[in-house]
């Protein structure tokens, strides 16, 4: 079977005056259908340029991507576009709700770009925010909810398309331990009930705890790749 996710002897650099800095240099992954996979590195190592490039927001310098089989390192911006919003959902440390708009219109909001009729997108989304258990608060404006609840919002969001991959940026970045987990709970579930494929950056330990899988970066080049025995 293909690799869902695919990246080989990727390299992307950047023009700092006189010099070319490696963000990354020669990263080559593996990702399959159903794993759950955690990202950490300190500032500096690759881990955040890794994740734009897999969430088609950026391409190589050299090396290719495949994702689903097709190879995107060298898509125009309007075709990974499309790509990001066929394939991939999003969750993001500061949530990135639209503020003067409910919980259920902001899950609507992936479906809008996809042209899906306004009677569907609003059964997709009540189900969706129905799996984050959040059905009674599908009115509610983001400054109505708890930091926990609008970033539940914001997974719905991320799975109301149906997207084979789910990646998360720091996702409890701007939670307490407490919330934290029960967002992560969440993650969990969507990996094993709803088989969905997560790739999860973090710096936190215990966060990187819930995935199966853990990559370490340093230096633009991974550095361990190993299965979470916990």
């Amino acid at each position: 079977m293909t690799s869902l996710i695919k990246t080989e002897n990727i390299v992307k650099t950047y023009n700092t005056g006189d010099s070319l800095f490696y963000a990354l240099n020669g990263v080559s992954l593996s990702v399959e259908y159903g794993e759950f996979v955690a990202i950490m590195g300190s500032s500096g190592s690759g881990k955040s340029t890794f994740m734009n490039l897999i969430g088609c927001l950026d391409v190589p310098t050299s090396g290719q991507y495949f994702l689903d089989g097709i190879d995107v390192s060298k898509l125009s911006k309007d075709k990974l576009a499309d790509i990001r919003n066929l394939k991939l959902g999003f969750v993001f440390q500061g949530f990135n709700l639209i503020s003067r708009t409910s919980a259920l219109e902001n899950v609507e909001m992936p479906m809008i770009y996809k042209g899906i009729e306004p009677k569907e997108r609003i059964e997709r989304a009540k189900e969706a925010l129905k799996i984050v258990g959040l059905e009674k608060k599908m009115y509610n404006l983001p400054n109505q909810l708890s930091g926990g609840q609008q970033q539940r919002v914001a997974i719905a969001r991320a799975i109301v398309n149906d997207a084979p991959v789910i990646l998360a940026d720091e996702p409890t970045g701007n939670l307490d331990t407490k919330t934290s987990y029960e967002v992560m709970d969440f993650f969990v579930r969507l990996n094993e009930e709803q088989h969905k494929t997560i790739m999860l950056v973090t710096h936190e330990q215990d966060i990187a705890d819930y995935a199966k899988r853990v990559v370490h970066f340093r230096d633009g080049h991974i550095i361990k790749d190993e299965v979470n025995k916990k």
